[in-house]
């Protein structure tokens, strides 16, 4: 397994790079031949490549999730190379989430029979999976579970729930004029921007867990113009699907506070929460198998698991590696942990397809898969 994981971190894969990513496909792809014996469809939506592998004559009824794609540009290699020393592995996307894509390899390797299985390795994830969530939704439809291989919260805990995410381009369009001259005839979209940020920002609730976050921002071209445009990248994570559409309608219902300025937002709701009451049941089995050692985590950052959970499919998150740092400088994998959590959702796997549909978990709409087909 490390071997394999070293394979994929040294294949560097920014999401935005669409070569590099083709590049790593077939480094998963390799990987995946050799362990299961089969080789994946190679999907590519507006040139982003993603693998799928299907076992089995009808349609699937498990879906392994996971994704190649990283944040790290290429070279980060040079400052983050890839080393396994004292018990832990480092790499730039070693723990999100190249480690769970080989540990989601191993597992199928390991099952008596594949029958029913899907296996999809996306692209995209990391910018929010906008060639891939068709895709995901359209394998997942037909599942009685889905099991999302991003990495573990702290301590090794499992995710049952995520908040849901919205991401919004506020753009401003103001008038140009002299800044020393005559700035009286320009209209300031760097002020309109200024309103329109402490508008946004207001539309959090804490109480409820809701985040509004103005980040990336930009105004004007120099410093003796009166800035005729600026924009504001908006984050916007919340726990229930009311509160994304709470903040939703209001983002849309800005108003230019400035006579003359204009407004165009762009950008919505990314995906839905993952609600606890989609991960209860497969908690619960998971725990089982595990003799009642592991622990649950609800978490603000989101993944594919999302799009999964809002059909109303059981989805269970969080099944990666042990370890932390995703996108920070001590990106890190626990060694010892790889076998256990591997070993866990092969049981994990060979359980929910060995039920077979009359038995599936219910989804959160109180319905089987057998009624999502």
């Amino acid at each position: 397994m490390i071997d394999d994981i070293e394979t994929l971190v040294r294949c560097e894969s920014p999401s935005a790079d669409h070569a590099a990513v083709a590049r790593s496909a077939e480094a998963v792809a390799g990987i995946g031949r050799r362990l299961l014996g089969a080789e994946p469809e190679r999907i590519v939506v507006d040139g982003c490549t993603h693998l799928r592998w299907r076992f089995g004559d009808g349609p699937p009824r498990l879906l392994l999730l996971g994704h190649h794609d990283t944040v790290w540009p290429l070279g980060s290699l040079r400052t983050h190379p890839f080393e396994v020393r004292d018990g832990v592995l480092r790499g730039p996307g070693c723990f999100d989430m190249k480690a769970g894509v080989v540990m989601a390899l191993h597992a199928a390797a390991a099952l008596p029979d594949r029958d029913g299985l899907a296996i999809l390795v996306t692209g995209d994830e990391e910018i929010g999976s906008p060639s891939s969530r068709t895709l995901i939704e359209e394998e997942a439809k037909t599942c009685d579970a889905v099991f999302v291989l991003e990495a573990a919260a702290g301590g090794g805990a499992l995710k049952t729930r995520r908040k849901g995410v919205s991401l919004y381009r506020i753009q401003i369009e103001g008038r140009a004029a002299h800044a020393g001259l005559e700035p009286e005839k320009g209209v300031n979209a760097g002020i309109e921007l200024a309103h329109q940020i402490l508008a946004v920002a207001a539309l959090a609730d804490p109480a409820r867990g809701t985040t509004v976050v103005p980040a990336a921002a930009s105004a004007g071209t120099t410093t003796n113009t009166v800035p005729a445009a600026a924009s504001v990248a908006v984050d916007v994570r919340v726990w229930d699907a009311a509160e994304q559409r709470r903040v939703d309608e209001a983002v849309r219902g800005l108003r230019p506070h400035l006579p003359g300025a204009k407004i165009r937002v762009d950008g919505g709701i990314n995906r839905p929460p993952l609600d606890a009451q989609a991960s209860s049941e497969l908690f619960a089995l998971a725990n089982e198998l595990a003799a009642g050692t592991l622990t649950e985590a609800a978490v603000g950052g989101a993944s594919d698991g999302n799009f999964t959970a809002g059909l109303g499919i059981p989805t269970l998150d969080g099944l990666g590696a042990a370890g932390g740092g995703a996108h920070a400088d001590d990106e890190h994998v626990l060694v010892a942990e790889l076998p256990r959590r591997t070993a866990l959702l092969a049981a994990l796997a060979e359980t929910v397809l060995a039920r077979g549909s009359s038995s599936a978990p219910t989804n959160a709409r109180g319905e089987t898969g057998t009624a999502q087909r």
